[in-house]
């Protein structure tokens, strides 16, 4: 039996729908505001492979009236073609040149196709709840434009959106990344205006999943409707929390348990779902009833003021299936499945997501379930709590996993990097890079003779977890296609070769044209390309913000890379061009140098407007860095005029790395025996 509290809560909303709420000409504009938000968003594809578009610089005006003004210009003679335009030309040329390849070409309309087919589902299942005759929904499709929505800034001032900002500044922000799209449906009431981003929201998940474009559209509504962002955070919570609750509900009433045993079909499910994680947890055990299930979800979401039965209803079989309901939520955490790592195995010798808000050696709560994803990938260890630490600034209002990904390659490179960064050489070689720029150093190969004495120390450690981060990207994309993580989207941020693993599953989703899985992307000082070719194709995976982070002053990442393809730029040392939906973010003034980085993860991300940032962990961070800045400095100060042999040197510090990585290995050791008694 349903508790009498959701019960009171059912009865007292159970006509507030949005054939209630809403007029029959709201009804019509929600459809149209929905059909303009998609097209912008369509268009936002298309411009991925527009060749005319100059995300370089802003176009100037044409100065015709001054030449009509000018006597000396002879209008007869042809026009000779200044330096600058002979270099504009030639970029155009070869971005026209890359963009009509076949392959890009095929890429086009692969995304192109995918997104059309979610749009339709959309529109439909808006003009169902709506209630919209099919032709109101076809004439509000053919109506729908992109005048409606401002083109956004291609470089916007970053903003930061978080709890504790004030409604107008979180507005300002969320419109500066979504524009808001014109709509009558603005001068609704507030109360009005929450239920309705209430309603979209479970309306979406009623196509039986929460893809990266609907969370964009989400937030495209949110911005047209002037709802700040938290509005929406919250209802994911909510909402998440409600349907985990109703899916207890579901398996613990006498009434489901008894139809579980006479349903052959809900015993097969039962089955099927033995091995997935998220199935254990949540308690499946079929037998489903839509009023249960809108009881439990009733009795959790009171508060957002639709009632159970409305929410039943806009949830369709998602209120109706716990089998549904678990595959959303995905094994969030558990073990890869072995077919997903028997392609990798040999070559990938470690590779788990660890929940940064469960218990340090279990699965995620059902308390701390949400609808979004989040997975931060770090990029060297030089101790095990380097997995985790640099993710801690992440807030509640996604699910935070850390990849854990090849400890052993990652702790020779973090144990050779820092050696050498503190070495008597690199300290000396610093000043002669400095004095002639990363880029000249990187291009003429013109690296002080000390420096390349001690750079086996890391030459190859570097090489190796490179490979591997490329590697266990595959394996990465594997997980998001198989859909470890469930039907919800997922964000991924990244430093150092953890962007480079990034990188590398952005690529693999490219290329098997999976869609739809990724919400955002932060890459971190990234060892990768910063071509335009490979840039693009990451972008049409990526359904909201593509973020470059950058720095002109990471030597170390210059010098590593030095032995790599530089033909193609280094996407960590500078900005990617030519691709529109690239935001770079220079952040040079903050990182000194590429072991800066892990100490930086939440200063950055409050930097670039990043929605979900805990403020306090921030605050740690940068007391974290001042003292490693104090005692480093001390150091140098205690190095400063002494005589160095570099050979000697990089001897002593092979020595210390090898100390230092077989600590930390024999720390995990020690640790996963412990685990397994």
């Amino acid at each position: 039996m349903a508790p009498p509290a959701a019960k009171d809560a059912a009865a007292h909303n159970q006509d507030q729908d949005l054939t209630t709420i809403l007029t029959t000409e709201e009804r019509v504009e929600l459809t149209l505001l929905v059909a303009n938000i998609t097209e912008v968003m369509r268009k936002h594809i298309q411009d991925t492979f527009d060749a005319s578009l100059d995300t370089t610089k802003k176009q100037q005006p044409p100065i015709l009236a001054v030449q009509d003004k000018n006597p000396n210009i002879d209008e007869s003679k042809p026009h000779e073609e200044t330096d600058d335009e002979e270099k504009d030309r030639k970029i155009r040329e070869k971005r026209e040149k890359e963009l009509s390849a076949p392959k890009m070409l095929e890429m086009k309309k692969d995304s192109l196709d995918f997104f059309d087919k979610w749009r339709e589902s959309v529109i439909s299942r808006v003009g169902t709840v709506v209630n919209s005759p099919k032709e109101v929904i076809e004439k509000q499709k053919e109506k729908a434009s992109t005048e409606a929505t401002p083109e956004s800034d291609p470089n916007p001032e970053p903003r930061v959106i978080r709890r504790n900002t004030n409604i107008e500044e979180a507005d300002a922000a969320l419109i500066e990344l979504y524009p808001p799209t014109s709509t009558s449906l603005y001068s609704l009431s507030k109360d009005k205006r929450i239920a309705l981003l209430q309603a979209m929201l479970m309306l979406l998940l009623s196509l039986e999943h929460y893809s990266s474009p609907s969370r964009i559209l989400l937030l495209h509504i949110s911005s047209s409707l002037h709802l700040p962002l938290h509005i929406l955070t919250e209802t994911e919570v909510k909402l998440a929390q409600g349907l985990l609750e109703a899916a207890k509900h579901m398996s613990g009433s006498e009434e489901t348990q008894k139809r579980s045993d006479e349903n052959k079909v809900a015993r097969r499910w039962k089955v099927g779902l033995a091995g997935v994680a998220g199935a254990a947890v949540i308690g499946i055990t079929g037998g489903l009833a839509a009023p249960l299930v809108a009881a439990g979800i009733g009795s959790v979401m009171g508060g957002l003021g639709l009632g159970a039965t409305t929410a039943a209803g806009l949830l369709g079989t998602l209120a109706e299936s716990g089998v549904i309901v678990g595959s959303l939520f995905g094994a969030y955490g558990g073990r890869m499945t072995g077919k997903m790592m028997d392609a990798y195995a040999k070559e990938v010798e470690d590779f788990a997501f660890l929940p940064l808000k469960g218990s340090k050696h279990h699965d995620t709560k059902p308390e701390d379930r949400r609808l979004r994803v989040t997975i931060g990938v770090s990029g060297w260890l030089t101790q095990k709590e380097d997995i985790i630490t640099p993710w801690r600034a992440m807030g509640r209002q996604s699910e935070v996993f850390a990849l854990r990904w090849e400890l052993e390659a990652l702790t020779k490179l973090g144990s050779s990097m820092e050696s050498v960064v503190k070495s008597a050489a690199w300290s000396v070689a610093k000043k002669e890079i400095i004095a002639r720029t990363i880029f000249a150093s990187l291009m003429d190969a013109l690296w002080p003779i000390a420096l390349l004495k001690v750079s086996k120390i890391v030459d190859n450690p570097f090489s190796v977890a490179k490979s591997r981060a490329d590697k266990a990207g595959l394996v990465l994309a594997d997980a998001l296609i198989n859909k470890a993580q469930g039907e919800r989207p997922v964000t991924l941020i990244g430093y150092s070769l953890g962007a480079r693993l990034i990188y590398s599953c952005l690529m693999s989703l490219a290329e098997r044209r999976a869609f739809g899985l990724v919400e955002s992307v932060v890459l971190i000082g990234t060892p990768g390309p910063s071509d335009a070719t490979v840039w693009r194709a990451m972008r049409s995976v990526v359904s909201g913000r593509l973020v470059n982070v950058y720095s002109e002053n990471d030597y170390i990442l210059a010098f590593l890379y030095r032995t790599s393809a530089i033909q193609f730029g280094v996407a960590g040392l500078q900005e990617i061009q030519d691709v529109k939906g690239i935001e770079n973010v220079n952040v040079s003034e903050m990182v000194s140098g590429h072991l800066r980085y892990q100490y930086l993860v939440g200063g950055i991300l409050e930097k670039i407007g990043f929605e979900d940032i805990d403020v306090d962990e921030v605050a740690k961070e940068e007391e974290t860095l001042a003292l490693l800045e104090e005692e480093e400095k001390n150091e140098q100060e205690k190095k400063s005029g002494k005589d160095i042999d570099p050979e000697k040197e990089a001897a002593e510090m092979e020595k210390e790395v090898k100390k230092k990585t077989d600590l930390t290995l024999m720390q995990r050791a020690t640790e996963t025996l412990h685990l397994g008694k």
